[in-house]
Order: structure tokens, then C-alpha cells, then sequence
């Protein structure tokens, strides 16, 4: 079947926005699960975010006005369903932002032998992030995706060239490893931030010239995602072992490691930039609409924007600074919001649509089991993931909060 051109602009723009920073924490997740396991979990967590992303489809058809999450909450729960989920998407774009600085101070810190402070360096990295946000349309999204998603793929296929060419001697590879329950979660937990897009999926769907391709296009895109993560993970891992970093591009060599994140830049900034954008537009709206700020150009309606910049940055910063290892927050953005946005409320999704049927014939019967199992398979990450992330937050304290120290 030949693709038709708007099929593969969407597929396209799919990709862009959704591989991120999450294949940055691939390698280390391998490495602290084993090589069969850590396969294991990208390919089958990948597989099942495409049936997840395929019943978020289903549901925007059945209900076509949903923009957000928001309007999917207000189906399910009503009025506190919408800013139960409003809410919780808002949250999630705060969070991917403190991740974003948090990578930003990575980066400062790789590339200048720690020449400064890593407060320093993440308060640059929130003041360059804030100043990018302060327009309030953001018409250059689709190739700030673009080139936030060349910049990550380069520097990903860097990283991969260079740990090949390069001898480590003594390197342990493992096929599985025995862990404790939290570790081994933890690990788990970051496999899941590499599938969390699912988040913009409605707001995809909605700008959708042909909404009814959204299905299609979701195959290309997770093929992709599949087939990048496993690749980078599995030959990262392989070629360095268990010491491999979180982010992976540190990795790289002292060298190649700070070209890496040079060309990572566009994606450190630029997809933050637009996630901020996300969250600021949701409280922006809520609290604009009513007065009808948001139509207007004068100073009120600017300086509402702007306040609301600095505050949702702000908070972005202090997130950044209270969980100052890489790894771990990420797996907290997953226990707290990709549990539920890409896996488990997906099954609620499909069980609301097909409430009444859920016994009609076997078939039926096999996927309202499925579906059940995903949306508890979503708790499940939920609270066993807060379980690892808060004891993994617990036992890293110590590393440098508000210091001058590294961030691994």
C-alpha cells in the first residue's frame, strides 16, 4: 500500500514529537534488568503501548470533539473527570520540563568539565527555557519537533559509533541480573518514560487533516519507536556493560560524549521548550477565557502569560533540584502520569465504549479481559513504580540536591 502524503507528514510529526529523552535512559535500564529481560520489556511494553494508542483511536472516533485529556476525563467522570485529567496532563508537562532542565545541567556539566556550579547551570538552562516560551503561538511547532527529533537521533547514533570504536576493556555484559524489587522496578519504570506520548495523542488526532489515517500512522510510529530503542539500548549496553550512564550520552567518552550533547541541544531545549508551551496554554485558557485575556495583546493579558511562564518554570526548577538524578525522575513522571496516560486508562477507554458487551461473544469476553488486565496493569505501575521511585529518590539524596556535585 503506497502512503499518501498527508499519511506520512503525520506519521512523521508522530515520531518527532514522541522520541524524546526517554531513549537516553534505555541502556541503563538493560543494564540493571539483564539483556534478555531488558529486551524482553522494550519490545513487549512497545507492542502493547500500540494497542493502548490504538484504543485512544478508538475512542477519539467514538467521540470526536476531544482535544485533550481533559475532554476524554469529562467523558469517563464528568465535570471532575475533565480537571482530574486536565490537571494531571498539566502536571505531567511541569515534570517533562524539570526533566528537560535537569538533562540541560547534565549536558553544561559533560561539555565543561563541571565548570561551574550545577545550580548555575540549571538555572541557565530555566532562564534560556523561559525566554523561549514567551511567545504565546507557537506556529514553528512542527519543526521544532523536527529538528528537536534530528537532534536526539544523531546524537543517539553518535553515541552508538562511538562506544562501538572504542576498546572497554573488562566490560561485563549480563543476560539477567538478579535485583531487588525496587531496583529492578525502577528499571522498568524509565522503559515506560520512553512510551509516554500517548499524552498527546488526542491533541494529534484533533490537528489531524484525515483523523481516520491516526491508526496508521500510530504503526509507523511505533515500529519506529520499537525499533530505535531496542537498537540503542541493546548495542549501548553491549558495547560498554554494566557501567553504562543514564543519560546514555555520557557514555560516549570524555570527547564524543560532550558531541553528543552538543548535538542533543535542540532536543534538551527545544522539545522542554514545547512541553512547556503544552502546559502553559492549558492554565493560560482556563484562567484567560473567561475574561478574555487571551484574545487580547496588552499588557494584562502579556504579563498573565509571562507570570505564568516564570511560575510554572520555577516549579519546574525546584523539581529538577529536588530529584537531581536523571533516572529517577524519570521514573517518577512514569509511575505518576505515563502508568495511566499510555497504558492503563486506555483500558478503561475501551471498556467504557463497549460497556454492555463486555460478554457478548468470546472474543469479546478475550478483550474485556485484556483490557481489564491493562488498566490494571496501569495501577500496578502506578503504585509499585512511586514504590521504586520514592525509595530510589530516598537512597540518592545524598547525591548533591542543591551542591556542586555531578548528576548521573
Amino acid at each position: 500500500m503506497i502512503l499518501t502524503r498527508d499519511l506520512r507528514q503525520c506519521g512523521l510529526l508522530m515520531i518527532c514529537e514522541s522520541v524524546s529523552l526517554g531513549v537516553l535512559s534505555l541502556p541503563a535500564a538493560v543494564a540493571t534488568l539483564g539483556l534478555v529481560p531488558g529486551i524482553i520489556l522494550i519490545v513487549g511494553l512497545g507492542l502493547l503501548a500500540t494497542y493502548t494508542g490504538y484504543n485512544i483511536g478508538l475512542f477519539r472516533e467514538r467521540y470526536p470533539h476531544i482535544q485533550n485529556l481533559g475532554d476524554a476525563g469529562e467523558i469517563l467522570l464528568g465535570k471532575f473527570g475533565r480537571e482530574l485529567f486536565g490537571i494531571g496532563q498539566f502536571l505531567f508537562c511541569i515534570f517533562v520540563m524539570g526533566s528537560h532542565i535537569l538533562t540541560f545541567r547534565v549536558m553544561m556539566n559533560t561539555i565543561t568539565n563541571h565548570g561551574a556550579c550545577s545550580i548555575v547551570f540549571s538555572v541557565v538552562g530555566m532562564v534560556i527555557s523561559l525566554v523561549l516560551s514567551i511567545p504565546r503561538t507557537m506556529k514553528g511547532m512542527t519543526w521544532i519537533s523536527f529538528a528537536s527529533f534530528l537532534s536526539i537521533f544523531s546524537a543517539v547514533m553518535i553515541t552508538m559509533i562511538s562506544v562501538g570504536v572504542e576498546s572497554q576493556p573488562g566490560r561485563v555484559i549480563q543476560a539477567t541480573v538478579e535485583n531487588d524489587l525496587y531496583t529492578a522496578f525502577q528499571a522498568v519504570s524509565n522503559i515506560v518514560f520512553a512510551y509516554c506520548a500517548h499524552v498527546a495523542f488526542f491533541g494529534l488526532i484533533a490537528e489531524m487533516e484525515s483523523p481516520q489515517d491516526f491508526k496508521k500512522s500510530l504503526f509507523m510510529l511505533q515500529s519506529f519507536e520499537i525499533c530505535l530503542y531496542l537498537t540503542a539500548a541493546v548495542v549501548i549496553y553491549y558495547y560498554i556493560g554494566t557501567d553504562v550512564h543514564s543519560p546514555a550520552l555520557t557514555s560516549a567518552g570524555p570527547l564524543m560524549s560532550k558531541v553528543a550533547y552538543g548535538i542533543a541541544i535542540p532536543t534538551i531545549v527545544g522539545a522542554g521548550v514545547v512541553n512547556g508551551h503544552i502546559g502553559l496554554k492549558y492554565i493560560y485558557f482556563r484562567l484567560g477565557s473567561k475574561s478574555g485575556l487571551i484574545h487580547q495583546s496588552n499588557w494584562r493579558s502579556i504579563g498573565l502569560w509571562i507570570g505564568l511562564g516564570v511560575s510554572c518554570w520555577v516549579v519546574a526548577w525546584i523539581i529538577s533540584e529536588a530529584i537531581p538524578v536523571f533516572s529517577d525522575l524519570n521514573g517518577l513522571i512514569s509511575a505518576l502520569f505515563a502508568s495511566w496516560f499510555s497504558y492503563g486508562l486506555s483500558g478503561i477507554y475501551w471498556l467504557h465504549l463497549n460497556y454492555g458487551e463486555w460478554f457478548a461473544s468470546p472474543r469479546k469476553i478475550a478483550l474485556t479481559v485484556l483490557n481489564v488486565a491493562i488498566a490494571l496493569f496501569g495501577l500496578i505501575l502506578c503504585v509499585l513504580g512511586l514504590y521504586a521511585s520514592g525509595t530510589a529518590i530516598h537512597n540518592d539524596s545524598g547525591n548533591a540536591s542543591f551542591s556542586c556535585a555531578a548528576d548521573t
